[in-house]
């Protein structure tokens, strides 16, 4: 029993860290809608992330050929999955820019024009594009840990129900909290940063990102509190 537990537990805990990105991105595009269709945009999404992901599975085989290289640009092999994720790291990329200059610049009339273009079919396209990027990445990890197909369906499940339960609380926090939104918006960045890294075989070690953005958030969060004793105090 141990011997498929374990993997299962680790595949479960790595599909739930790389489902972060996928959380906060969700939940930060789910912020342009009304309160209604921002839950069922958030359900909706991580709804088809399992799908993607399940799907994906289905085809194993096919996707362990986007490993092969199928060019070279000065010296550097791009694979099928490197393509993939540079495309999904640039827009990623071009996405958190185009938010945090909507949320910094001339804030109130960005959200507004940024409420009237936001539709629901809009940024569930955004959504479905950056699923599949995050499931290539996820599954080609998943295959090289286990290899019993029924571990790497059971682990995409239980992740997506436990980041269904935890994506309503983080996106009520980034809601509460303007300057996390900011915060989360700059991880999302670093993040597309290391999928372009990865797709050119310059690999950023995750621990090292999520570190960085643990730091960052709990000093963030102790600014928060000091200025609320300040204006308590006050």
């Amino acid at each position: 029993m141990t011997e498929f537990l374990i993997p299962l537990l680790t595949l479960i805990a790595l599909e739930l860290i790389l489902g972060i990105d996928n959380i906060i991105f969700i939940s930060i595009l789910a912020d342009k809608l009304p309160k209604d269709q921002s839950n069922k945009l958030r359900y909706w999404g991580l709804g088809l992330a399992v799908l993607i992901r399940l799907i994906l599975l289905g085809f194993i085989s096919w996707i362990l050929k986007w490993d092969k290289t199928l060019f070279s640009i000065l010296d550097v092999d791009i694979t099928g999955k490197g393509l993939i994720l540079i495309l999904g790291g640039l827009f990623l990329i071009w996405k958190s820019t185009k938010e945090i200059y909507l949320k910094t610049e001339d804030p109130r009339n960005q959200e507004v024009r940024a409420k009237k273009g936001a539709s629901f079919n809009s940024l569930l396209m955004d959504i479905v594009l950056l699923d599949l990027v995050f499931s290539v990445d996820s599954i080609i990890t998943a295959v090289g840990m286990v290899s019993e197909l029924w571990i790497m369906y059971t682990a995409v499940i239980v992740s997506v129900i436990l980041m269904l339960i935890a994506s309503k609380p983080i996106s009520d926090f980034i809601q509460k909290h303007p300057s996390f939104k900011i915060l989360a918006l700059s991880f999302l960045m670093l993040i597309g940063m290391a999928l372009i890294g990865e797709g050119l075989h310059f690999v950023i070690p995750k621990g090292y990102i999520y570190f960085s953005m643990f730091f960052s958030f709990i000093v963030n969060l102790i600014q928060i509190k000091t200025n609320s004793f300040s204006t308590h105090e006050k």
